[in-house]
């Protein structure tokens, strides 16, 4: 019975959700539009990106605990994955990179949401997963942005899962990126946004976000043979915390 009386609390919740992600867009929209008429401007256009994140977790009362293995080098381009869990991991990934700015590779169908869609299409790699020819034109174009200095986020179960899958089979594509491009990879785990934030839409709370990064893989040297044994060995290890939390030490 408890959960018909917060119908209304988590109506307005899911209001108040949107309103934080369409509001700075459009307060902010002619800085994000100058920023990204020229690639070298991108680090510009993430700084704005990372103040929108934080307007909305902040704004949604959620604060985060992240764990680190090891820290990044500014300098240094990246391929980050984790598992996706919610509409918000895209927010706490801005939040949790600070000093490497990042693309996200990301269906072609996000460009489609009002304001948000136009600015992720011009600046993100977008793909349609039931073309090859798409899913071929991604390396060119992750490659481009990595020559750039830019680092590159992938989610490898490529979509969120139903809520009754603790992690879904991961694609290989980021791991074959990351060998291809002989650049780090940087896995990670989101805990629990799904509980704070999931897509279904009458449910969510404020609260804590973990996270946790896990040691960096060094791709230099390992060859397209090694691909799956690298995408097996992170999932193994995100399932294995996922399954234990919340027992995960450090959280």
């Amino acid at each position: 019975m408890l959960k018909y009386f917060l119908y209304p609390f988590w109506l307005l919740y899911r209001i108040w959700f949107y309103i934080l992600v369409g509001l700075p867009i459009a307060l902010f929209f002619p800085f994000l539009f100058v920023s990204m008429l020229r690639r070298d401007w991108y680090p510009v256009f993430y700084k704005l990106c990372r103040l929108w994140a934080y307007v909305i977790l902040i704004g949604m009362g959620w604060y985060w605990h992240v764990q680190w293995a090891e820290q990044l080098d500014k300098n240094k381009s990246y391929v980050f994955v984790a598992n996706h869990t919610s509409m918000i991991d895209i927010m706490l990934m801005f939040v949790i990179i600070k000093q490497n700015p990042l693309v996200f590779v990301g269906k072609k169908e996000l460009a489609k949401i009002p304001l948000f869609g136009y600015f992720y299409k011009r600046t993100n790699i977008l793909v349609d997963r039931s073309s090859a020819k798409s899913r071929q034109a991604v390396f060119l174009r992750a490659q481009n942005r990595i020559r750039e200095g830019v680092s590159i986020c992938v989610f490898p179960e490529a979509g969120v899962p139903h809520p009754s899958v603790v992690l879904d089979r991961f694609k290989a594509g980021a791991f074959r990126m990351a060998i291809n491009h002989q650049i780090t990879l940087v896995p990670m785990v989101f805990f629990n946004n799904k509980k704070r934030f999931p897509y279904a839409f009458f449910s969510g709370s404020p609260g804590k976000l973990r996270a946790k990064v896990y040691p960096f893989i060094n791709c230099n040297g390992l060859t397209s043979k090694d691909t799956f044994a690298i995408c097996e060995q992170v999932r193994t290890k995100i399932l294995e915390d996922l399954e234990n939390y919340p027992k995960t030490k450090g959280l």
